[in-house]
């Protein structure tokens, strides 16, 4: 009778801490970018057309390698083409109508492909030769990059266990910094400049279940879990999105450009 009790104790225990803690395995979500809908829904700008800008490079300046704990790893903690998300923020911030973007992080093959164009076109059609439209230029170039990355910033747990049974739930945050300004051509003014910060969280549940038998001479041991990480990439696409609505309004704020009013 004591043995079936122990035992009806044991099932009960399993279950309550399998579901408070293993809720939903099959759905992990990741954090959703809180700033998306400031992103699409910022006022146009009042001139009503797109200001030129250029980007030339946007890298990581953190040096700072991919955090492990148990041996040297060489790979980097964010990724090393941060200037593709921050062309494709400025593209479409505001539904597309604030900037119109320029090529120059691949301006060496630009002008390469430009040059090969036009000696081709002089080999066959010779001095009748119709020659290429003049390249866009930028009155603004974007300048800035991935300039920090603080690793475990806030760690922590808790778990609670009774007869080798019980739950346990750990969690970490990181945080990625990243700076953006707008550096006027004419002048080499720096008009605006801002800073964003992301927080990428990583959290895990566990179980286990540790019984011993056979007046301690058999161990029956059981341990299950689910880890949720969310991924640095989309952090960091999401500061330079972030970074890219400040740098906006820090703009209306000092006069660089102004807000579309609403019509009436």
């Amino acid at each position: 009778m004591k043995r079936l009790l122990v035992l009806l104790t044991t099932i009960m225990l399993v279950g309550c801490a399998t579901t408070s803690v293993i809720n939903d395995p099959k759905k992990p979500t990741a954090v959703k970018n809180l700033m998306q809908k400031e992103f699409d829904t910022i006022p146009a700008p009042a001139a009503g057309k797109p200001v030129v800008v250029a980007v030339y490079s946007f890298t990581d300046k953190t040096g700072q390698r991919r955090p492990q704990a148990t041996f040297a790893n060489l790979s980097t903690a964010v990724t090393q083409g941060a200037e593709s998300f921050l062309i494709k923020s400025l593209q479409d911030v505001g539904g597309g109508r604030w900037f119109e973007v320029v090529e120059r992080v691949g301006i060496d093959s630009l002008t390469k492909e430009r040059q090969l164009i036009r000696q081709m076109r002089e080999a066959y059609e010779g001095n009748n030769a119709k020659p290429l439209a003049p390249m866009m230029y930028a009155g603004m170039i974007i300048e800035g990059g991935i300039v920090g990355y603080d690793s475990s910033v806030r760690s922590g747990g808790s778990a609670a266990r009774m007869l080798g049974i019980g739950p346990q739930t750990q969690y970490s945050e990181d945080i990625v910094t990243v700076s953006l300004r707008a550096v006027s051509v004419n002048s080499g003014k720096v008009l605006a400049t801002v800073t964003t910060q992301k927080t990428i969280y990583s959290a895990a549940d566990s179980l286990a279940v540790l019984k011993f038998f056979k007046e301690g001479t058999q161990a029956f041991e059981l341990e299950t879990g689910l880890t949720v990480n969310e991924p640095g990439t989309l952090a960091v696409k999401a500061a330079i999105e972030g970074a890219v609505v400040d740098l906006i309004k820090e703009g209306e704020k000092k006069g660089i450009w102004e807000f579309e009013k609403p019509t009436q």
